[in-house]
């Protein structure tokens, strides 16, 4: 009978590179042969000593990479993130411990640079709360049946004055990083993109192996000349019988800064000649798409689940980062089993600012430090945690005052998978 051999968990070499990839394609169910493009291509996020991998002999058999990141909070601050992608472990070399040991690594890295947050996007929902990490925003996608909107399908420029024009790749790596961060300024829940979020965008980098074919780029101009708004989307060529156009427009990714952009570029979209559905894309779980049109109900959820997860590292540079509408105080018991950021703490808060230290006082409310992150960006209720039996008051009434304290008129979205 074969032994088991210890496997080695260590950042990965300029030379382990390829097989990193390869067992990184694997993981994912992609063909394991990584194309020369697709390699160079992601050489370009190779950072030493932030990608780890665990290898058996000289084989690598699971990945984990993490980079620098900004993460948006309440009231338009940033914090540093440590941003988690990449994570496999090969079918044969489950339930070892490998992401464990890897996590551990990257936490503890992490937190020693000062990173006040982990984030990621999980494949899997069961995985990642044993790490500390909470669902923090959630993703809808909508299919607009286009005919029942109710538009007018002789629309032909936005009612206020603005206009739309279709752009070219050069024009998006231009503007788009001035509108995402005008956005990323107004939306907590947002990341910072690189340069290279914007090359593989526009077909620069293939990140992806496959061959490139360019979308649509539409850009929507206010009335007194300000870029707005700017969208990638594609279509298809499908026609049903007696020559009727069945055609979807898919949205890739789509920036309205204003009320104004995001009515026009959607209302663009939904008048496009052939097209029956419109998809939307990664939206925000209360984006203004619905009630853009004339019929909300045209607009059908085909997906909504969690998205961004976040893992506190530091309880106070966190709660102390956002802004507060309302006044009050609270006394929180974090339970961290990962031994990071555990503890009592006392968070005073109001329009002014806000201070969060640790206290030897009597806690109000009991949670973890994944259900803390949850709640952190304003979307999830203490309320409704407590009723779940996630979260335990010690004082009556704690949870609504947690709510009052951290719950957001609108709710926190992450634009991006990463």
């Amino acid at each position: 009978m074969s032994r088991r051999t210890e496997t080695d968990v260590r950042p990965i070499t300029e030379a382990e590179f390829p097989d990193w990839n390869r067992a990184l394609n694997t993981g994912f169910l992609q063909p394991p042969a990584v194309a020369e493009e697709q390699l160079e291509a992601r050489r370009r996020q190779f950072v030493p000593g932030r990608s780890l991998g665990a290898f058996d002999g000289d084989r690598c058999v699971a990945t984990f990479r993490s980079f620098d990141q900004e993460l948006t909070v309440v009231g338009g601050g940033t914090v540093r993130a440590d941003a988690i992608s990449n994570v496999t472990v090969t079918a044969t070399h489950r339930r070892r411990g490998l992401l464990t040991r890897m996590m551990a690594q990257d936490l503890a890295a992490a937190k020693e640079r000062g990173d006040v947050v982990a984030t990621l996007i999980a494949a899997e929902y069961p995985i990642y709360g044993r790490y500390g990490f909470g669902p923090a925003t959630t993703m809808t996608e909508w299919a607009v049946d286009v005919p029942r909107a109710g538009l007018d399908r002789r629309w032909a420029a936005p009612e206020d004055g603005g206009r739309i024009d279709l752009v070219d790749g050069e024009d998006v790596r231009g503007l788009g990083p001035g509108l995402h961060g005008w956005l990323r300024r107004e939306q907590p829940g947002a990341v910072s993109r690189t340069e290279l979020w914007w090359q593989s965008r526009t077909g620069l980098v293939n990140m992806n192996g496959t061959p490139w074919t360019e979308p649509y780029y539409v850009m929507y101009r206010s009335a007194d000349g300000g870029v707005e708004g700017l969208a990638s989307y594609r279509t298809d060529d499908h026609w049903g019988d007696a020559k009727q156009p069945l055609n979807t427009a898919t949205v890739e990714w789509l920036i309205g800064v204003t009320p104004a952009a995001e009515r026009a570029l959607w209302h663009y979209l939904c008048s496009i000649d052939w097209v029956q559905t419109v998809k939307s894309g990664w939206r925000s779980p209360d984006d203004l798409l619905p009630h853009l049109l004339p019929d909300p109900r045209a607009a059908r959820i085909t997906t909504q689940a969690d998205w961004l997860w976040v893992r506190i590292l530091d309880v106070a540079a966190a709660l102390e980062a956002r802004t507060y509408d309302g006044q009050g105080a609270v006394v929180l018991e974090v339970v961290d089993r990962g031994g990071l950021t555990g503890g009592r703490w006392r968070l005073e808060a109001g329009p002014d600012g806000a201070s969060c230290v640790p206290t030897a006082e009597s806690a109000h409310l009991v949670l973890d430090v994944g259900d803390l992150a949850a709640l952190w960006l304003g979307d999830a209720s203490a309320v409704r945690l407590a009723a779940l039996g996630r979260v335990r008051e010690e004082r009556a009434g704690a949870a609504r005052v947690v709510d009052a304290l951290l719950r957001t008129s609108r709710r926190p979205w992450c634009p991006d998978m990463f």
